[in-house]
């Protein structure tokens, strides 16, 4: 039996863009990640593949309580690779969730 684990449910936004906007997202634009893995974008929105590949490797660390040290603890932006936009985004936790292990995997 497999013991219950605290998860955070986070958002992704775009806090700025320093360049010009290729892909047509603006400041505001977001999507969620709940429940572990599923992926939510706003009716009418889209989120940009390219930003959301820098973005996704750090997900599952920014779901989980991290040692206060943790650099991933403390930083939130990433900066999507398309160098025209200069497009960065904030990773922000917005609730937390109990699953189990063994109803995830």
């Amino acid at each position: 039996m497999s013991q219950p684990m605290r998860l955070y449910d986070l958002r992704v936004t775009v806090e700025r863009i320093e360049g010009r906007s290729v892909c047509g997202m603006k400041v505001g634009d977001y999507f969620e990640l709940t429940e572990s893995s599923k992926l939510r974008i706003p009716d009418g929105q889209h989120f940009c593949i390219y930003a959301l590949s820098s973005v996704l490797p750090l997900l599952a660390a920014k779901q989980r309580q991290l040692n206060a040290n943790d650099w991933l603890e403390t930083e939130s932006l990433v900066a999507c690779p398309d160098p025209e936009e200069r497009l960065i985004m904030r990773i922000e936790r917005i609730g937390t969730r109990t699953l189990n292990a063994e109803d995830l995997t």
